[in-house]
């Protein structure tokens, strides 16, 4: 299953304005040129144009002349944009004077483009943290309608093809919310399966709610929480396949799954995994990725009304360019859902 060259083509098929804040930063650079010169995206760049013409040429980038440049310090629309800041603000007891410095600051600049419509996602990381990446989104474009918390999900693409969806499993939370309640839980999964959907190209994807329990078999108040959030995923999306309570082995491993929750429609052949909180779930993909072998693409931030994504620090050029096609996804599933 070649998912990133399906996401790319499909990229290429339905260009979307893919706003890049950081765009003085070299891997976002490059990145920016790759995905231009393959006309993968609409590429919007913020920054000093000066700056930015002027690194590009000194590392040879042929393309980015393509891209829509906008000075964050000379900006037509910075009053618009700061007036817009501080109505949405205002309850927050923002100033039009701190609305105005505000719309200077890449990130928050990019949220309004967004928000007033210039653009379809937005891509940072590489020099901020996922903090002040995520600050500007909950403010301007904030959550999708019936979602109060942001996650993220991260693809899994293993060696091993007899688990998840030919080796590739989805799994979420792995970067946002410490301790989620049973609700949270719940969009959490949703949020995750509409990711598998729409990144990974699952049709009807099999969630399972992980815990250190299946189905009864210990009694603990966060075996509860799991067991509510399955009922409330239920709720919120009965279309979907979810179960749970679930081990990681019952949900995964078909022998195991009969055995320990026979006639569930989810164990033994989960594609989406849910973990119970952030710290199983950022401690299992790094362990899976560094002792397995998998191969790990993210995080995927889900749960914004419009395509946010967050990059590491430590990324590549490379990563840039598929967390590109990713955010460009992304927002083809968002515009086909609000249809």
């Amino acid at each position: 299953m070649d998912i990133i060259g399906n996401l790319i083509s499909k990229a290429k098929a339905n260009p979307q304005r893919i706003v890049l804040p950081e765009a003085t930063e070299e891997r976002t650079l490059r990145a920016a040129d790759k995905a231009l010169a393959e006309k993968m995206a609409e590429i919007i760049l913020i920054g000093d144009p000066a700056e930015i013409h002027f690194m590009a040429g000194k590392l040879g980038l042929e393309h980015i002349s393509q891209a829509t440049i906008i000075n964050p310090l000379d900006n037509p629309k910075a009053e618009e944009y700061a007036a817009l800041l501080c109505e949405l603000r205002k309850k927050k007891g923002m100033t039009m004077e701190q609305a105005r410095e505000l719309v200077k600051d890449p990130l928050y600049l990019g949220c309004m483009i967004i928000k007033t419509g210039g653009a379809d996602g937005q891509l940072a990381g590489a020099r901020n943290t996922t903090g002040n990446v995520l600050r500007p989104a909950l403010q301007i474009i904030k959550t999708a309608p019936g979602i109060t918390c942001v996650s993220g999900a991260m693809l899994l693409l293993t060696h091993e093809r007899q688990y998840g969806r030919d080796g590739v499993v989805v799994m979420g939370d792995i970067a946002v919310m410490p301790e989620p309640d049973a609700a949270q839980l719940a969009q959490i999964a949703v949020c995750t399966a509409r990711t598998a959907e729409a990144i990974a190209g699952f049709d009807n994807p099999r969630v399972a709610m992980l815990s250190f329990s299946t189905k009864g078999s210990a009694s603990h108040e966060r075996v509860d929480k799991v067991k509510e959030a399955t009922r409330l995923a239920h709720e919120m999306a009965p279309e979907l396949n979810i179960d749970g309570e679930l081990q990681a082995d019952a949900a995964l491993v078909p022998s195991v799954g009969e055995k320990k929750a026979p006639g569930s429609p989810v164990a033994g052949h989960a594609d989406v995994l849910i973990a119970p909180n952030l710290e199983v779930g950022n401690i299992g993909y790094k362990l899976v990725e560094r002792l397995g072998g998998a191969q790990a693409i993210g995080p995927i931030l889900q749960g914004i009304a419009r395509p946010v994504n967050d990059l590491s620090r430590g990324c590549c050029v490379d990563d840039v360019y598929k967390m590109i096609a990713i955010t460009s996804n992304q927002a083809i599933k968002a515009k086909e859902l609000e249809k």
